[in-house]
């Protein structure tokens, strides 16, 4: 009740960490689905399902080979940030396809730790540059040009994980508003496309040194 002195209006909750969203979220009741992930995080639905996307590839978990089905959803989704769209459109197959158990089972804790240790580490920097119109695009041209990598690098050599990891950060850095971050991930990213062409010149060396 107020004393008459003032606003007795109280403070907003402390807002919910990205990291226990996604956590209730993935113990949900219910199928586990892309097109579920857009609906429960419409704000920065690109972004978080581009993450999620993206971060499977990212760890040394062994994947079954759906890596590269992730990668081919995430350069689709990542061209629409970079047309400008606000709403996702993904074929209705895509959209009901669930992450599945290597996801849900094995990958999420290990997921949810680490973007945990993104989010202690992280604060907003550069909040108006990261959620305007040109940074968007821009981040979703990131995103895509290192799917591609990942998506082109050898089978079972392990150099996909870089590329990956860097569009994983540059996704959370969207989700955090954190511009700094934004460009430890680019950095990252271009890394591990320098590592596959100078891996991948190395072996064309070899492989035409033979005949």
């Amino acid at each position: 009740m107020s004393d008459g002195r003032g606003d007795d209006t109280e403070p907003d909750p402390t807002p919910v960490r990205f990291s226990d969203a996604l956590e209730a979220w993935l113990r949900s009741p219910g199928p586990k689905t892309i097109g579920g992930l857009d609906e429960q995080f419409a704000e920065k639905g690109f972004a978080v399902i581009l993450l999620l996307l993206m971060i499977l590839p990212a760890t040394p978990l062994p994947t079954g080979g759906i890596t590269h089905a992730l990668e081919v959803i995430a350069m689709v989704v990542a061209l629409q940030m970079v047309l400008g769209r606000r709403s996702l459109w993904l074929p209705q197959r895509w959209r009901a396809r669930e992450l599945g158990t290597t996801f849900t089972g094995k990958a999420a804790p290990f997921i949810i730790r680490r973007i945990r240790t993104f989010e202690r580490i992280s604060r907003v920097r550069g909040k108006r540059i990261m959620e305007s119109d040109i940074a968007l695009r821009l981040c979703g041209l990131a995103i895509g040009g290192l799917a591609v990598a990942a998506f082109l690098a050898p089978p079972f050599s392990g150099l996909d994980t870089l590329p990956s990891l860097g569009a994983v950060v540059i996704a959370l850095a969207i989700i955090l508003d954190d511009l700094v971050l934004a460009g430890v991930g680019l950095g990252i990213g271009v890394g591990g496309v320098a590592l596959i062409m100078t891996i991948g010149a190395a072996l064309v060396r070899f492989v035409t040194g033979l005949f």
